[in-house]
C-alpha cells in the first residue's frame, strides 16, 4: 500500500485545464462562470484556468478603470468563497493592483484560502499584443505579500505552491515562449507540477506550434505541465480565441482539447473547452533521480524559492472506487494504439534495426554468410525481415541470407511449412537439419532418459518420437530441451555469421537456453518486446504486396508463442504454450515496462494493472500470479542478460547491460 504520508496514493494527480465561458469586461459574471466550471469536476485535484479569465483578456484600455478593478476584486471573493469546504486547488487568472501598478496574475486558491498569487514576467508587445500599455512585468523586486480582500497574501515571482508531493510553479502565457521560461528556473527550484494561464489567439499554425511548446517544456523540465488557454466567448475585435487547453509529462502528450480550428464542426460559442489527466509523480521523482543532467543547472537559481504549502489535504478521486473502473491506462504500453501512429513506430523500428545489423555487416567479408535459425515462429521471423530489409537497402543479394530450418522433437508440420514457405518466398539460401538423431546420440552420450524414456540400442529416431509424444511429460525435461537448443546454435555458428532472434521480454525472464538462443553474433531483435514482435510482423504482413507472402506472415503472427523443444500432442499440434508456463506476454511486457522505465514497485504494478486496459480481463489472482513470477525470473536471469550479444537499442527500455540496465546477477527481489 502506499506510504501513510503520501497525499497522492501511488503519485497520482489529476488536473483539469479548462476554459470557462467569459464575459468580456463583466469580471463578476466571469467569476460565477468559472465557478460553475469548476463546480463541473469535482474529482479534478487541480482546475487550471485561462489567463485573466475574471474580467476577460481582451479590455484594453478598460483594465485602468477603477469600477473595473473593483468588480474584479469582487469576482475574486466570490471564486475563493465558492471554493469553501472543497479540497480542491483552483488556479485563475486576474489583474490586481500591486504598488500602485497593474499586474496580469495567477491567483491560487482552494477550501475557502487564497494562497498565493504569482504575476506574469514577459509582456509581449509585438504584433496583436500590447500588454505592456496596461501592466507592469514581475520581478525580482516584487514585493514579498499584497493585501488582498483584507488579507495578506504571499506574492511574488519566487513562488511555488507545495501541497504533499507536489510542487507547483506557474507561469503565464508569454512566459512559456520565451528563449529562458520562468519554468525552467521554477523546476529548478524544485517544482515538478508546472501551470500555465494563457490567452493565446488562434492563427494558423499557431496551434501545432503551441502544443509542442507545452511537450518540450514538460521534457525539458521533467515534470508535469497544464496549459489552458481563453476559450471562443474571449474573442473581441480583431482577435479570436480557441480554447486550446493540453496537458503533458515529460514529453508525452497526455490529452488535448477541442479547439476552434481544428478540422471539426465548431461548438457552439459558450460552451466550455476541458481536458484532464492524470498525471505520475513517482514518475517525475524516477527520472529525475536517474538524469544525472537535469540538476546541472541548478547553478542558475539565485536565491531559493519560497514555497506556500496548502493546508488541507486533497481528496483522492484517482484511487476511490467509482475511478477504479475507468481504465486510463494503456496496457501495452510499447505498443501505440492509434493505427497512423504504429505503422509510422513499425516502420522507423524497422529502420533502426536494419541500419544497425548494416553497420555490423559493413565490417565481415562480403562473402560471409548472414546465418538465421528460422524456426516459424514470430521472433525469427522479424529477424529475417531485418535481415532481408537489410540487403535490399544495401544492394546485396537476399542469397547471403542463408536460413537454417531445424525440425526436433517438438517441432510442428504447421510452424515446419511457414518456416520453409517463408524462406521460399523470401528468396533467401534455406537449408535444412534434422536435428533429432544429433539429439538421440548426446542422450546416449549424457546417458539421460529423455522424459523418463529409456534408450538401448534398438532406439531410433521415430521410435523415440513416437513414446515421447504419448509419454506423461509433467514438468517437462531440462535436458532434453536444451540438448536441442544449444545443438541448433551449434550448427548455426558453424555455418556463418549468426544473426540472434530472442527478444527483449525473454531477456527480462529468462526464458531462453543459457549460451544456445541465448547467443548469436549480433541479435537485431534485443530491444523488442514480444507484444511489439508480433505487431511488426503484422505490420509487414500489410505493407506486402504479394498475397502468398503476406498470408504466410499472416500465418505466422497467429500461431501461439513456443519454443517447440517439447512433443507435440498426439494430434500434431504445438502443446508446448509458452504462455501457459510462463503467464501472459501482455501482462509480463507491461510489468517490465513499468518497472524498468519508471521504477515501479509492486503495489504500484498492481495498482496500474488493476485500470489498464489489457486485451483481454485478467482476473486479480492472475495478475498477481503473473507479476510474482516476473519479478523471480527476472531476478534470478540476470546472469544471461550480462553477457547477452550487442544489439540495437530501439526505444526507451532497453536491458543492455552495456548501455542501460546494470544489474548484480545476485540481487535479492524482496525489497521490490
Amino acid at each position: 500500500m502506499p506510504l501513510a504520508a503520501e497525499l497522492f496514493p501511488y503519485g497520482i494527480m489529476r488536473i483539469t485545464a479548462a476554459a470557462p465561458v467569459v464575459a468580456v469586461a463583466d469580471p463578476l459574471r466571469c467569476a460565477q462562470h468559472c465557478a460553475n466550471t469548476v463546480a463541473k469536476f469535482p474529482d479534478a485535484h487541480l482546475v487550471l484556468l485561462p489567463e485573466l479569465a475574471i474580467g476577460g483578456y481582451t479590455c484594453g484600455d478598460l483594465f485602468g478603470r477603477k469600477s473595473l478593478l473593483d468588480s474584479v476584486l469582487s469576482g475574486v471573493e466570490h471564486l475563493r468563497k465558492s471554493t469553501c469546504g472543497r479540497q480542491q486547488l483552483v488556479v485563475v487568472g486576474a489583474p490586481m493592483v500591486v504598488e500602485d501598478a497593474l499586474m496580469n496574475c495567477a491567483l491560487v486558491m482552494g477550501d475557502g484560502n487564497l494562497l498565493g498569487i504569482i504575476p506574469k514576467q514577459y509582456l509581449p508587445t509585438y504584433r496583436e499584443f500590447y500588454e505592456s500599455r496596461h501592466f507592469r512585468a514581475g520581478d525580482e523586486n516584487c514585493p514579498n505579500t499584497i493585501e488582498c480582500l483584507g488579507r495578506r497574501v504571499p506574492f511574488g515571482i519566487d513562488l511555488l505552491i507545495g501541497w504533499g508531493e507536489a510542487k507547483i510553479g506557474i507561469e503565464i502565457c508569454e512566459d512559456l515562449w520565451v528563449p529562458v521560461p520562468p519554468s525552467s528556473l521554477a523546476t529548478l527550484g524544485g517544482a515538478n507540477v508546472l501551470l500555465n494561464l494563457s490567452a493565446s489567439n488562434e492563427t494558423i499554425g499557431k496551434a501545432a506550434w503551441r502544443r509542442d511548446l507545452v511537450i518540450s517544456q514538460s521534457g525539458r523540465c521533467i515534470a508535469a505541465y497544464a496549459y489552458a488557454s481563453s476559450g471562443p466567448t474571449e474573442s473581441s475585435t480583431d482577435l479570436v480565441f480557441g480554447g486550446h487547453c493540453i496537458i503533458a509529462e515529460n514529453g508525452r502528450l497526455l490529452a488535448q482539447s477541442r479547439r476552434i480550428g481544428d478540422g471539426q464542426p465548431n461548438d457552439p460559442v459558450d460552451s466550455i473547452h476541458s481536458v484532464d489527466a492524470e498525471i505520475d509523480l513517482q514518475r517525475i521523482e524516477h527520472d529525475r533521480r536517474v538524469v544525472g543532467t537535469w540538476h546541472h543547472g541548478r547553478s542558475l537559481v539565485k536565491q531559493p524559492y519560497r514555497v506556500i504549502e496548502v493546508p488541507f489535504a486533497p481528496t483522492n478521486p484517482a484511487s476511490s472506487s467509482s475511478r477504479q473502473s475507468t481504465a486510463t491506462i494503456d496496457g501495452r504500453p510499447f505498443v501505440p494504439q492509434d493505427s497512423q501512429t504504429l505503422d509510422a513506430r513499425c516502420t522507423e523500428i524497422l529502420a533502426i534495426q536494419s541500419a544497425g545489423l548494416a553497420k555490423r555487416v559493413s565490417r565481415l567479408r562480403k562473402e560471409h554468410p548472414l546465418v538465421i535459425g528460422v524456426s516459424g515462429g514470430l521472433d525469427s521471423t522479424l529477424a529475417l525481415l531485418v535481415a532481408v530489409q537489410t540487403c535490399d537497402a544495401n544492394d546485396w543479394p537476399r542469397r547471403r541470407i542463408l536460413g537454417l530450418t531445424m525440425p526436433g522433437f517438438g517441432t510442428t508440420e504447421h510452424t515446419l511449412t511457414s518456416a520453409n514457405e517463408l524462406m521460399r518466398l523470401m528468396g533467401i539460401s534455406s537449408e535444412t537439419i534434422d536435428i533429432r538423431q544429433l539429439s538421440l546420440d548426446s542422450f546416449r552420450s549424457l546417458g539421460h532418459s529423455p522424459l523418463g524414456i529409456r534408450l538401448d540400442d534398438a532406439t531410433t529416431v521415430a521410435s523415440l518420437q513416437k513414446q515421447l509424444v504419448s509419454a506423461e511429460h509433467g514438468d517437462g525435461d531440462l535436458v532434453l530441451e536444451n540438448v536441442q537448443a544449444r545443438l541448433r546454435t551449434f550448427l548455426l555458428m558453424s555455418r556463418g555469421f549468426v544473426l540472434g532472434t530472442g527478444d527483449m521480454s525473454e531477456q527480462a525472464l529468462g526464458w531462453c537456453t543459457y549460451n544456445a538462443d541465448h547467443m548469436s553474433m549480433y541479435n537485431v531483435n534485443c530491444s523488442i518486446p514480444k507484444t511489439l514482435v508480433q505487431f511488426l510482423v503484422r505490420h509487414a504482413a500489410l505493407s506486402c504486396s504479394d498475397s502468398a507472402c503476406r498470408d504466410v506472415l499472416l500465418r505466422i503472427a497467429d500461431t501461439p508463442i513456443s519454443p517447440e523443444l517439447l512433443p507435440p500432442d498426439a494430434s500434431g499440434g504445438i502443446r508446448q504454450n509458452t504462455e501457459d508456463v510462463i503467464g501472459a506476454y501482455e501482462l509480463h511486457d507491461f510489468f517490465l515496462y513499468h518497472f524498468i522505465r519508471y521504477g515501479c514497485g509492486r503495489e504500484k504494478l498492481l495498482y496500474l494493472a488493476s485500470r489498464a486496459k489489457f486485451s483481454v480481463v485478467y482476473d486479480t489472482k492472475v495478475i498477481e500470479r503473473t507479476l510474482s513470477r516476473f519479478f523471480s525470473r527476472f531476478f534470478a536471469n540476470q546472469f544471461k542478460r550480462s553477457c547477452v550479444p550487442d544489439g540495437p537499442k530501439v526505444g526507451s527500455v532497453s536491458l543492455s547491460p552495456r548501455g542501460d540496465w546494470r544489474m548484480p546477477s545476485d540481487a535479492d527481489p524482496e525489497a521490490f
